[in-house]
């Protein structure tokens, strides 16, 4: 019906990619949930900040859901594993290029399950997520094979895909870098100081460790841009 409202769910970690993704499905005319994950994280500075960015831009609900991804353990983010510093970030058609512990097993298909099952109970048919298959650190599940097939199983095992609405996950950011993510946000009012990036900040005061992949990432988008990084943790 005209003038009918648009709804997505948009999954937030409180980082860069995330917040800008939510930004831009409400500039294509959505009103978003926002889902967030207590899965066991190590820092937990980053649900702080998605609770900070869903309510900056305006999301008409923000959900935390809770799980423990400790429970299958081989990743830095969740087990006492040291975090990779200075490591050379790897280009995506690196022929040698190995998934860095700091990979989470299976994540982003534990999370787009829980985002599928949140849409289909009120016929939302619209995902988001700020997966980047250029500025990234080796991740499988961040690649467009990944979410296309994902999109296809959705479509397969939902009640709502068998009826004929398609469900669609929507991946803005997949082929920008991000110095193009950062600029894009800015356009789009994003407050980049509200976002937590580190994977190893200081656990008492917070304050980014700059070294991991992340951050080197992160950094390396404002210095193209040749602006400083509004972080307020610094």
């Amino acid at each position: 019906m005209p003038g009918e409202s648009k709804q997505a769910v948009v999954l937030l970690s409180g980082g860069l990619d995330s917040a800008t993704t939510l930004a831009i499905a409400q500039d294509q005319g959505f009103e978003c949930f926002a889902m967030s994950f207590a899965y066991g994280q190590k820092c937990h500075l980053e649900l702080d900040a998605a609770k900070h960015v869903a309510r900056a831009l305006g999301a008409i609900d923000h959900v935390i859901v809770s799980i423990d991804l400790r429970a299958f353990g081989g990743s830095a983010l969740t087990d006492d594993i040291d975090v990779p510093k200075d490591r050379p970030i790897p280009q995506l058609h690196d022929s040698d290029m190995t998934i860095p512990i700091t990979y989470v097993p299976a994540r982003n298909t534990i999370f787009l399950s829980y985002a599928l099952g949140f849409a289909e109970a009120r016929g939302i048919t619209d995902i988001y997520i700020g997966v980047n298959a250029l500025d990234y650190s080796g991740y499988p599940d961040c690649r467009p094979q990944y979410i296309a097939s994902f999109e296809a199983m959705a479509n397969l095992a939902t009640k709502i895909g068998v009826e004929g609405r398609h469900i669609r996950i929507h991946t803005p950011l997949i082929d920008l870098t991000k110095a193009q993510i950062i600029n894009l946000g800015i356009g789009l009012g994003v407050d980049y100081g509200l976002t937590v990036s580190c994977y190893d900040p200081n656990p008492k005061t917070g304050v980014p460790c700059w070294h991991c992949d992340s951050c080197q990432l992160r950094a390396a988008g404002f210095s193209e841009l040749g602006i400083p990084d509004p972080s307020k943790i610094s």
